[in-house]
This record gives C-alpha cells, sequence and structure tokens, in this order.
C-alpha cells in the first residue's frame, strides 16, 4: 500500500484519478463476472451488499468530502460552512435533475422512472447504474485534484482509501446490473458486457473533477460538497430503497453499518 501512495504522489492528479477510477472500474467488471458462475444470485446477499454499498457511499460523503470542505473554508461559525452547504444542494439538485430526466429503470422498483423512452429494459438498467457511478467517479477525482493543488486538508492516502471504498462497493453494483439481465434470458456475455459499461463513466467523472479542481482550486470547497451532495441524493433516493424491499430488512440495515465502519476505517487509517 505504502508503494501504491508513493506512485501515485509522484505522477499527476488527473492521472492518479483516472487509473484509482479504472481500478473501481474493474472491480464492477470483476462483479458483473459472477454472472459466467450463476443464473441467480441470493436476496440476503444482495440486500446486505445494497446496504454496504449505502454506508460506504455515506461515510465516503461525510469524512472524505464534507469535513475536508469544511475545513478547507476560512471563517468560524455560519461563514464556514455556507460552502458546503450550497455545494451539498448543488450536487444534491444535480442528481435530482437527472433522475427526473434520464429514463432508467430499478430492478427492485419494478417501474422506470425519468421521461417516457422506447428504449429496453437493459438500457434502462444500465442508466439506473450509471447515475450512482457519476458522483462516485466525481468525488474520487476532485480530492485527487485536492491532492495535486497542495491544499493540506487533502491526503494522497485519503484519496487512495476513497477510491478503494468505492472499488469495494462497485463489486456487487455489478452483480446487481449483470444478474436481472441474465434472468431476463439475455446471455452470459452480453450480460457481463452490460452489468461492466454501468462503471465506465467513472473515469471520465474523475478526470472532470480532476481538471476542474487543478484549474479552479477556489470551487475545491463546493466540489468536494457537490459530490458529497450527489451521492448521498443517490444513497437516499435509490440504494437504501432497495435494499429494503425484502421483508426481512435486517441484512441490509447491518450491511449499511458495515460498509460505514469499513469506509470510515479506511479513511483515518489511511488519510
Amino acid at each position: 500500500m505504502d508503494e501504491l501512495i508513493a506512485y501515485l504522489s509522484g505522477i499527476s492528479p488527473v492521472l492518479a484519478a483516472f487509473y484509482a477510477t479504472v481500478f473501481t472500474w474493474a472491480l464492477t467488471a470483476l462483479g458483473a463476472a459472477v454472472v459466467f458462475l450463476s443464473k441467480t444470485m441470493n436476496r440476503n446477499f444482495m440486500d446486505t451488499m445494497l446496504g454496504f454499498t449505502g454506508g460506504v457511499m455515506v461515510a465516503a460523503s461525510i469524512w472524505s468530502l464534507l469535513i475536508p470542505a469544511i475545513d478547507l473554508t476560512p471563517g468560524e461559525g455560519f461563514s464556514q460552512v455556507v460552502p458546503a452547504i450550497i455545494g451539498f444542494l448543488m450536487g444534491a439538485g444535480f442528481l435530482f435533475m437527472l433522475d427526473k430526466v434520464l429514463p432508467h429503470f430499478h430492478v427492485n422498483f419494478q417501474k422506470v422512472e425519468g421521461v417516457k423512452s422506447p428504449w429496453q429494459k437493459t438500457t434502462l438498467l444500465v442508466l439506473a447504474i450509471t447515475l450512482h457511478n457519476i458522483p462516485e467517479g466525481l468525488a474520487v477525482g476532485v480530492l485527487f485534484g485536492a491532492v495535486g493543488a497542495g491544499i493540506p486538508e487533502a491526503s494522497i492516502g485519503g484519496a487512495v482509501a476513497l477510491a478503494l471504498g468505492i472499488g469495494l462497493q462497485n463489486f456487487p453494483e455489478g452483480i446487481a446490473v449483470a444478474m436481472p439481465l441474465r434472468r431476463m434470458g439475455m446471455s452470459r456475455r452480453k450480460s457481463f458486457f452490460y452489468g461492466q459499461s454501468s462503471a465506465l463513466v467513472e473515469p471520465a467523472a474523475a478526470v472532470i473533477g480532476a481538471l476542474a479542481v487543478g484549474f479552479f482550486t477556489p470551487i475545491l470547497p463546493y466540489a468536494l460538497a457537490f459530490a458529497a451532495g450527489a451521492m448521498i441524493f443517490v444513497v437516499v433516493e435509490e440504494v437504501i430503497p432497495e435494499g429494503q424491499q425484502n421483508e426481512n430488512s435486517d441484512w441490509s440495515t447491518l450491511g449499511f453499518i458495515g460498509g460505514f465502519i469499513v469506509m470510515m476505517t479506511m479513511d483515518v487509517v489511511l488519510g
């Protein structure tokens, strides 16, 4: 791990963000590859993994994004938290608009959201998970960009911890796309292809985030909070409700607690 952190410290933040999100995409692909082994997945396991995803995203939003955003803002009291509030609302609002406009299909909800579209369920399902991955890639990019800008509150270890946490929760996301497609009758190869493609947006979002911070350092508190707001919106709007659809919701709840603890621990230890 020390060698990895040292390597990432020695390259450009944009390239480091790109490499980190290629890793997160790879874990999505690994999850999607489970479709080659089985056509079904235990519901309790999936609910646990959905809860884990939510826990990781919430902990990352707090420790890796919101707290650094507040620490970066000069002043005391309410004035210090204003950029974080504005950025958080903008991030949540951005995902809210995407959620209302972009057609996407929720597996557990069994319904299509967004504007009416003739697109097939396959495309709509992939778009649903892609919505999750936009703020995740952006968060990684912004944090690496902050490290490259020399911001004391940002550390390469914290950026690596965020990428690791997002990568861990991307594994079940790959399963969550590939398995339903396989049950719909799609071939294993196509199910895997669509499952892994849902995370291809992460490297692009990460590069955009890192570049934005590099060119406009003063916006960093807003950018960090923006990513946090977008991630929290996804958790509240989609991840938690989908994990609570089962009669036995304890699995999802325990998964959330576990994911939160894992992400919090990695951020503190590595950051």
